[in-house]
């Protein structure tokens, strides 16, 4: 089967260079088995997502000498796509509105001493999925801000047990309750990251998904919702994160450790992949 593999950024800001390493490690693992490289524009945040910023992530991929096929997905123009899979899973009983906000969330969590930490932090199960039907219409109706949660125990009692299998680390089970209730939908945010993505993987046909072993914990949510939503699983490669002098991972906030800083400093192409260690 042939390889098809994915870079993904959000157009909250500009490229650092552990994105370049990522990008690289996509690019390379498609021309290694004669597959495609795909470009994902993940900007279902339009507060933060900036056309600049895009445009920026364009010119970065091109110096650093990517290429990837046309056209581009960018997830702000499909937003009816993913609405109509969250109301799939609405249908199928595994997700419910939640009114609970970030302080009763929080008080909550921390009434829970033993609350683990799930991809999206601390792991949340609302009271809110046995509301009656009524009275969740009546408050929706009202005008009141909610989220559509996943259900995750009655999830897990669906899909049984499940595995991922990582390149890097071999095939792994899969905890479906590690997310908690992860969020689906907002009132003023049509999709979550976790559902969009999984969404997009399948039908851009993705079939490795390479990124930060920072991520490794999506998995189990995100392979909850393949089986749910009846998507092919891809197999992973989470490879190790670039660090700063300080071993912390970069971030967009890192001011001179952007791709266009390096570039404009004038410092090569050949003088990045040696610091990154990229063969």
């Amino acid at each position: 089967m042939q390889i098809v593999t994915r870079f993904a950024p959000s157009p909250t800001g500009l490229l650092h260079i552990g994105h370049a390493y990522s990008a690289w490690f996509a690019g390379r693992e498609a021309e290694r088995n004669g597959g495609h490289f795909l470009l994902r524009i993940e900007d279902i945040d339009r507060t933060r997502a900036k056309p600049e910023f895009e445009a920026a992530i364009l010119q970065d991929l091109a110096w650093l000498g990517l290429h990837w096929q046309q056209p581009v997905r960018r997830q702000s123009d499909h937003f009816d796509f993913y609405r109509e899979l969250v109301h799939v899973l609405e249908e199928g009983g595994v997700a419910f509105p939640c009114f609970q906000t970030r302080r009763s969330i929080a008080a909550l969590v921390d009434g829970d001493l033993n609350a683990p930490n799930g991809p999206d932090g601390p792991v949340f199960f609302s009271p809110d999925k046995t509301m009656p039907p009524a009275e969740a219409n009546r408050r929706i109706e009202a005008g009141e801000t909610y989220a559509i949660r996943l259900d995750a125990r009655k999830a897990a009692r669906l899909v049984g047990d499940l595995t991922f299998t990582d390149r890097a680390r071999g095939t792994l089970p899969v905890d479906p309750l590690a997310g908690g209730d992860i969020v689906l939908a907002r009132k003023d945010a049509p999709v979550s990251y976790h559902l969009a993505v999984v969404a997009d993987d399948a039908l851009q046909g993705v079939s490795l998904v390479t990124r930060g072993e920072d991520l490794l914990p999506a998995c189990h949510v995100q392979r909850v919702l393949q089986v749910l939503l009846g998507l092919p699983e891809p197999d992973y490669h989470h490879h190790r994160l670039i660090l700063d002098a300080q071993g912390r991972r970069f971030a967009k906030r890192d001011r001179g450790a952007t791709v266009r800083d390096w570039r404009e400093s004038g410092r090569s192409l050949d003088a990045l992949r040696r610091e990154l260690g990229w063969e």
